[in-house]
C-alpha cells in the first residue's frame, strides 16, 4: 500500500494535538479532516483509522522504539514507520516478555491501580477494551421494528446485521457517516453502544411511570425508557451541563419521544423541588470512563489520579443528595461506564450503609469482552421508606 506524506503527515498533527495540547483525538482528527476537504473517502478513512491506533498503542510503540516519547515531528515520523511495519506490514514480532502495561499500553500508574483492584481480571478487560469499536445502533420502537430497520438499511446500501445483545440492538459492518441518511433524519435509530443499551432496561420503564435521567446528558438512555415506555407517562432529564440538555431535545424530536422534557440543574435543590415523586430514578454519573477506553481511545492518557479522586467525590454527593426525590418503594439504579470497583461496588456499598432506607436488589458488570459491548456497572436499589 502506497504511503502519500500528506496524509501520514494528517496523522501526526492528531498526535501533535492529542498528546501536546490535551485535545481529544476524534476532535483533532474532525478538525484535521475539515482542514482538508479535496481528501476523498479512503483518505479521509485512513487518517482516522491510524490516528486513532498510534493513540492506542501509544506506550507500546515508543517502549518498541526504545525512547522517551517525543512529539517532535521527525521522531513522530519516526514512530509512524515502526507502527506501519508492525500493525501493518506485520514486519515486527513483539517481545513475549513485556509487562502487561507495556503490552496493551496503558498508562504505569493506571495499570498499576487495575491491577491491584481487578486482579486475575485486568489482563482479560485490558485486551478486551483494545479490541477497535463497532457501530452500535439502537432500533427506536416508536417508529419501527429492528427488522423494518434492517430491511431500510440495506436500501440505503448499509451493511448492518442484528446483534445478540439485546433485541434493539444492531451491528454495522462499516462506520458509515449516518447523519444524511432519511433514515437517521426520520428518527429510526439512535448510534449507542450494546452495552449502554442494557441499562435503561434495569429500571423496568412501564407506561405511565414518572422517571427522573438525574445525569442524562443528551439523553441517550432517557430516550430508549421513552420507547419501552410507548410515549407514555414522563421522562425528566436532568443535567449540570445545559448544553447537553438541548441535544437531548433534538434527538427526542426527531425520535418521537413526546414523554421527554429536560431541566437544568444549578442547585441539588432542582432535583429535589418537586419533593418525592419519580417512581424511578437513573443515576448514570460522571466516571472514569475506564469502561469505554477502545472508544475514546485517548482517555487512558487523559484520565489522571488526582481526576480519578475528584470523581470519586462527584459520584458520592449524587448519590446521597439526588434520591430524595424518589417515591418510596421507588427503583434507583446507579450506573456507570467504569471497570474500577471504587467507582462501582465500593461506592453503592458505602451508598447503603449511610442510607438504611434503600436496599441493594442486585448488581452487574457489562463486560467489554462482548464485541458489541463496552465496559459498564449497574447497582439496581430499591427506597424502602
Amino acid at each position: 500500500m502506497k504511503l502519500y506524506p500528506n496524509l501520514v503527515a494528517g496523522v501526526l498533527e492528531v498526535l501533535e494535538w492529542s498528546f501536546g495540547k490535551g485535545w481529544y483525538a476524534d476532535r483533532v482528527v474532525d478538525k484535521v479532516l475539515r482542514a482538508n476537504k479535496k481528501w476523498g473517502a479512503r483518505d479521509r478513512a485512513f487518517v482516522a483509522q491510524h490516528s486513532y491506533e498510534m493513540v492506542r498503542w501509544w506506550r507500546l510503540l515508543w517502549a518498541l522504539k526504545g525512547e522517551e516519547p517525543s512529539l517532535k515531528r521527525k521522531k513522530l515520523k519516526e514512530l509512524f514507520e515502526l507502527y506501519w511495519a508492525w500493525k501493518v506490514e506485520g514486519l515486527l514480532t513483539l517481545p513475549e516478555d513485556l509487562p502487561l502495561g507495556v503490552a496493551e499500553s496503558y498508562p504505569a500508574w493506571f495499570d498499576d491501580r487495575a491491577h491491584e483492584s481487578l486482579g486475575a481480571q485486568w489482563p482479560i478487560l485490558a485486551r478486551a477494551m483494545n479490541q477497535p469499536a463497532q457501530v452500535i445502533l439502537r432500533t427506536n420502537t416508536l417508529r419501527a421494528t429492528r427488522d423494518e430497520l434492517l430491511e431500510r438499511l440495506a436500501s440505503e446500501g448499509i451493511e448492518a446485521e442484528a446483534s445478540d445483545l439485546r433485541p434493539e440492538a444492531i451491528v454495522l459492518s462499516k462506520r458509515p457517516r449516518l447523519q444524511h441518511l432519511t433514515s437517521f433524519q426520520d428518527g429510526w435509530y439512535e448510534v449507542q453502544d450494546g452495552g449502554s443499551q442494557c441499562i435503561a432496561p434495569f429500571l423496568d420503564p412501564q407506561p405511565g411511570d414518572r422517571i427522573i435521567d438525574a445525569c442524562s446528558g443528551a439523553g441517550g438512555k432517557a430516550l430508549h425508557m421513552a420507547a419501552m415506555m410507548k410515549n407514555h407517562g414522563e421522562v425528566l432529564c436532568m443535567d449540570v451541563e445545559e448544553y447537553k440538555l438541548g441535544e437531548a431535545t433534538k434527538r427526542a424530536q426527531r425520535a418521537g419521544a413526546s414523554v421527554i422534557s429536560t431541566r437544568h440543574i444549578v442547585h441539588t435543590a432542582d432535583v429535589l423541588e418537586r419533593g418525592a415523586w419519580a417512581d424511578k430514578m437513573l443515576l448514570d454519573v460522571p466516571c472514569s470512563g475506564t469502561g469505554v477506553i477502545r472508544r475514546d481511545v485517548d482517555s487512558k492518557w487523559k484520565l489522571q489520579p488526582e481526576h480519578l479522586e475528584r470523581t470519586l467525590e462527584v459520584q458520592a454527593r449524587i448519590l446521597s443528595r439526588y434520591p430524595g426525590a424518589l417515591k418510596v418503594g421507588g427503583r434507583l439504579v446507579y450506573a456507570t461506564c467504569s471497570i474500577l470497583p471504587e467507582e462501582n461496588e465500593a461506592q453503592v456499598e458505602a451508598f447503603v450503609k449511610n442510607q438504611p432506607d434503600f436496599s441493594v436488589e442486585s448488581m452487574h458488570r457489562i463486560s467489554p469482552e462482548h464485541a458489541h459491548s463496552d465496559g459498564y456497572f449497574v447497582a439496581v436499589l430499591t427506597k424502602n421508606a
